[in-house]
């Protein structure tokens, strides 16, 4: 008998997941970027982001809820496009994922350079990432039950010293420098909305596990809503207390350690310092519990070599996805740029998103009859409205962003090609 995938991760767990994969590196960062936009209005820019990012959610919920296997917009898009759509939509889900967390596992080096200034140098950044890759692979290889425990105690991790920082922040916040409901200026608006996006992705890791989720169709559309909404009360209590603590805010390179520092002091710096290293710790956890996932989904439908879709007989696992997904990061970490993987994953975000909501219509059309635990309320509007929103955030992308992007999914087309035409080992 073939050993099959263990269904242990909860409401809890897909949560935690969700969570861990919005909150990473980004905004120990970001309220400088987008103070530097839009001044007094930033918080106008992480509502605006909030609303896009909750109209993709409710499409991932209600495609999400027609499933209960492994593979989320890859599986979704097999279902309502067929396989050429589908292999290019998991190509970019699984190049998104790739590129994040070779990405988070420089900005770890990076955090971990900040505390320990003896590791910033190469030896000490090729250290730091092998330390970091090496034991999250042996994590998932030993079992689901050991990764989903991993990315939770991370995200309760990360979540501390934020939520200490909004919660003393807040008292010491000056009023005298916002300005709500002033209007920005509509570019600099579209710019900075464009970056919070990006900091508002990750919630779809939610929806890769399917088949180590132990009821994805009920779970999922609950875990996504919840962490879409606790992440974006989040984010504009953080750029609240920035704006109103650090009148610098717009020039400073670490802004939450900067402005932790105005009114906790040192060891509150310290505290957001390393805050940041264990979150993008927790961001690669949950990277390194889904990354796999997408290739087994490719490979269990027969679009990548058979290999990658074994299960291990004793743990339960798909231990050769895993650790091929480990040392292609491992490789990419080490070898990317920066920049370069930066654009890799928005381009690649845009393209399994805006893929996701428009096969929710497609979906309503062929599985009539199946039942929906969640219903996107306003027939095509909103599926359309989310893919309208997100061609626009893509006209945003410089023209050196936009072609890194632009080839790499060329890559999937050529990948797609050379394999020739396939079939599925089952049907979706």
């Amino acid at each position: 008998m073939t050993a099959r995938l263990l269904r242990v991760v909860g409401l809890p767990g897909l949560t935690a997941i969700a969570v861990n994969g919005v909150i990473g590196s980004g905004i120990f960062v970001l309220p400088a970027t987008v103070a530097a936009l839009l001044g007094a209005a930033s918080p106008a820019a992480y509502l605006l982001a909030a609303l896009v990012a909750a109209l993709v959610v409710a499409c991932f919920a209600e495609a999400g809820s027609l499933f209960d296997r492994t593979g989320g917009p890859y599986l979704y898009a097999r279902a309502a496009f067929g396989p050429f759509v589908a292999f290019q939509v998991g190509w970019a889900f699984f190049l998104s994922r790739l590129a994040a967390a070779a990405a988070i596992a420089n900005a770890f080096a990076s955090y971990v350079a900040y505390l320990c200034p003896g590791l910033g140098g190469e030896a000490g950044r090729i250290l730091v990432i092998s330390v970091l890759l090496v034991p999250l692979a042996a994590v998932n290889v030993a079992g689901v039950r050991y990764g989903g425990g991993t990315v939770n105690a991370f995200t309760v991790a990360k979540l501390l010293p934020l939520l200490l920082f909004v919660t003393v922040g807040l008292f010491h916040a000056d009023p005298s420098r916002y300005a709500i409901l002033a209007l920005p200026d509509p570019a600099r608006l579209k710019q900075a909305a464009l970056l919070l996006i990006f900091a508002f992705g990750g919630f779809e890791n939610a929806s890769v596990p399917g088949d180590e989720s132990k009821d994805p169709r009920r779970h999922l559309p609950v875990a996504l809503l919840l962490a879409i909404a606790l992440t974006a009360v989040l984010y504009v209590l953080i750029q609240i207390v920035a704006l109103g603590t650090l009148p610098g805010l717009a020039r400073d390179a670490t802004p939450l350690a900067s402005a932790a520092r105005s009114f906790l002091g040192p060891a509150g710096a310290f505290v957001i310092a390393l805050g940041a290293a264990i979150s993008t710790a927790g961001s690669a956890s949950a990277l390194a519990l889904v990354g796999p996932r997408i290739l087994y989904a490719l490979a269990e439908g027969g679009q990548l070599p058979a290999a990658l879709a074994r299960v291990h007989e004793r743990l339960r696992t798909p231990h050769v996805a895993v650790v091929v997904f480990a040392l292609l990061a491992w490789a990419a970490a080490l070898l990317g740029d920066f920049a370069f993987l930066a654009a890799v994953s928005a381009v690649a975000r845009l393209v399994f998103s805006a893929a996701t909501c428009l096969a929710v219509p497609v979906l309503r059309r062929k599985m009539p009859e199946a039942e929906r635990r969640f219903r996107v309320p306003g027939g095509v509007l909103v599926p359309l409205t989310a893919v309208i929103l997100a061609l626009w955030l893509l006209s945003g992308l410089g023209a050196s962003q936009a072609a890194v992007g632009a080839a790499a999914l060329v890559v999937g087309l050529l990948l797609y090609l050379g394999l020739g035409r396939v079939r599925y080992n089952r049907s979706p």
